[in-house]
């Protein structure tokens, strides 16, 4: 196998001439979990679909898994395990009945084993003869995770995984993603939470087709070059503060050299790409004692709301 899971230049694909994908470069290495983050309609899903041999791009050209995705897109799709946002498996088998359809339509050999073992593996051995509709969303996405790496897939495609599934059960999803890295396994996954992506060994941030960003989770906030800080809001009591935070909130949006403004509670995070002048909108509320203004450090949720605003700023 090449170092290089995915390399990809120049991929575009339009559909009824709205380009969906748009000039799209990237590289992922094998072994690395890779994590996609973007509005809705961004082209995520397109470009998963091309890289798995599913779509053909219009332009651009690249390799998966050492494979030219022009010209091998079968033999692609074999070495691939991709899993939709929708569960794609039979509602009315049980767990073990569609873990043991997959194996045999992947040739795995002795299926019956080979779906015990996956049972074992993610933690589903009760829950065997249950009916897959009857799971609940984690679980579900516990067995679709199981019926992609049956055959024993050499890339995994993740397209919004964990969508409303809740806390417990996506923290036990991604430790289960990042087992099967640590064995070799190469994972493009899209999400919108934050909390993921940071789980990530790299991302990328696309809109409107367009990568805007890419790179580890740490580069990715540098090279934003946003300065944040947080005024946490005092005085008053109860639907005072929020109304204080509120109109507070308000006259910072309305500065120049404010480019975001979020509330948290009884605090405002406050960013801005030009340091001197996000300083010089907040100067008229520093000898305010209402409000407490401190130097914080930007999150990924900062830089993904001000690349989604750089993107419509662009498409205007």
């Amino acid at each position: 196998m090449p170092d290089v899971a995915i390399e990809v230049e120049g991929l575009s694909k339009s559909f009824g001439g709205r380009k969906v994908v748009d000039n799209l470069s990237m590289r992922v290495m094998r072994g690395q979990i890779y994590g996609f983050l973007g509005p809705n309609g961004s082209g995520k899903t397109t470009t998963i679909r091309i890289l798995c041999g599913l779509l053909t791009p219009d332009s651009g050209h690249g390799t998966c898994l050492g494979m030219d995705i022009l010209t091998q897109a079968r033999r692609i799709r074999e070495r691939v395990g991709y899993m939709t946002q929708r569960f794609s498996l039979y509602q009315d088998l049980s767990v073990r009945e569609n873990l043991e359809f997959v194996a045999r339509v992947y040739g795995v050999p002795q299926p019956e084993a080979a779906a015990t073992e996956a049972l074992k593996r993610l933690g589903l051995e009760g829950r065997g003869d249950q009916l897959a509709g009857a799971l609940s969303g984690g679980w579900k996405q516990r067995l679709a995770l199981g019926a992609c790496i049956l055959p024993g897939p050499d890339l995994l495609l993740l397209d919004e995984p964990t969508a409303g599934v809740d806390p417990q059960a996506r923290r036990e999803f991604w430790g289960q993603i990042h087992d099967l890295a640590a064995e070799g396994l190469t994972v493009l996954v899209s999400t919108h939470y934050m909390d993921e992506a940071e789980r990530c060994h790299e991302i990328a941030y696309i809109a409107y087709g367009k990568v805007l960003a890419q790179g580890t989770v740490q580069n990715v906030i540098a090279a934003a070059g946003l300065s944040t800080v947080t005024v946490d809001v005092k005085g008053g009591q109860g639907h005072e503060v929020g109304h204080l935070v509120t109109q507070l909130g308000r006259e910072l949006s309305a500065q120049p050299g404010v480019d975001m403004v979020a509330p948290f509670g009884n605090a405002l995070h406050v960013s801005g790409r030009d340091a001197a002048a996000l300083e010089a909108a907040l100067a008229p509320f520093r000898s305010d004692t209402r409000f407490v203004i401190r130097a914080d450090v930007p999150t990924l949720e900062d830089v993904f709301i001000h690349l989604m605003g750089r993107s419509k700023d662009e498409m205007r």
